[in-house]
């Protein structure tokens, strides 16, 4: 029996790493088969990097930093959600130079006709920007701003330096994705930057942190604005809210620390905490959560992922919930 798994998990584990030397070896392709089409190609100038297009007191105050002075770059930050550890803020990043140029790029690269690979499977719009052949120059924004950053805001996840990045952009527009469902991100630190261009709602709702009490309570209702980024913890749940007119185009980068995530200090291995409340509806997934049903009705089209929700688990259910539906859960 044992060996019967230990051979399942082996066969798992090899399809998983085929899986990725395939996608690596299809991103490798579209990146040979774009460079020579590239409209901006300063945007992928991984020596030069992006700094001309950086708001210049967020340059001068990363400077003060990497010299031990936080001070500049504090003042630079605005604190959307006060917390101990997992604060979420925000701060003015890029130029609207910058943010022309790349979603100019981008809308050169979907008329390529070349293969878009989509951020994930809830995405059906925008691309993996690292497919495209901004992965070295996204790293140098990395290790230059995101992980400074990082560093002094979320040491515990930063400790000793990011190894990855996923980054990607997302699209949100009217006959297309309007919005995107509560979720937490597989990102040890996310930066979320709006380009544009206009639109009128597509906040973020902004709850509480993964598998702690008020995971599911409000925070903060987030109004994108362009040039600015946000910052928080991958862990920290989250949704986009349906856009009502216009366009959205947001550059997400996923921070990935392979230290942190081998540690004991690794959000996924804490213990999943009893919810101190019921959820507010503002906080609920219809692809997560089991009580999903009881507060709010599936969204047309997502009848699907009733009865497949998995939060919360049974022994973090809050005291106020359905004895009988606790135990059918």
């Amino acid at each position: 029996m044992r060996i019967g798994v230990a051979l399942l998990a082996l066969a798992t584990l090899a399809l998983q790493l085929f899986n990725h030397a395939a996608a690596d070896r299809s991103a490798s392709q579209i990146i040979a088969a774009y460079r020579p089409r590239r409209k901006h190609p300063e945007l992928f100038d991984a020596a030069a990097g992006w700094s001309r297009w950086i708001d210049p007191a967020l340059l001068d105050a990363m400077t003060e930093l990497k010299m031990g002075n936080d001070t500049a770059i504090r003042s630079l930050l605005r604190v959307e959600v006060e917390g101990d550890s997992s604060s979420v803020y925000s701060f003015a990043i890029f130029s609207d130079e910058f943010c022309d140029l790349f979603l100019e790029e981008l809308d050169h690269f979907y008329a390529s006709g070349l293969p878009i690979s989509r951020p994930n499977s809830m995405n059906n719009y925008g691309v993996i920007v690292n497919h495209i052949g901004m992965q070295p120059v996204i790293s140098k924004l990395q290790s230059e701003i995101l992980f400074p950053l990082s560093e002094l805001l979320y040491p515990t996840q930063a400790k000793g330096g990011f190894t990855g990045h996923h980054s990607f952009m997302v699209k949100y527009k009217a006959d297309e994705d309007l919005g995107l469902d509560m979720h937490t991100d597989d990102s040890d630190v996310t930066f979320n930057m709006c380009l544009g261009r206009n639109f009128t709602a597509a906040t973020l709702t902004i709850c509480g942190d993964s598998r702690m009490p008020k995971h599911r309570q409000f925070y903060k209702s987030y109004e994108h604005e362009r040039g600015r980024a946000l910052i928080h913890l991958g862990s920290r749940r989250h949704g986009a809210d349906d856009i009502q007119t216009g366009e959205r185009n947001n550059l997400i980068i996923w921070n990935s620390n392979q230290r942190y995530r081998d540690s004991r200090e690794y959000v996924n291995k804490q213990p999943y905490l009893k919810e101190d409340a019921a959820p507010d509806p503002r906080c609920l997934s219809y692809t997560h959560d089991r009580d999903f049903p009881v507060y709010l009705d599936y969204p047309p089209g997502k009848e699907e992922y009733e009865g497949n929700g998995w939060c919360p688990p049974h022994h973090a259910c809050y005291d106020s919930m359905d004895r009988v539906f606790k135990q059918e859960l």
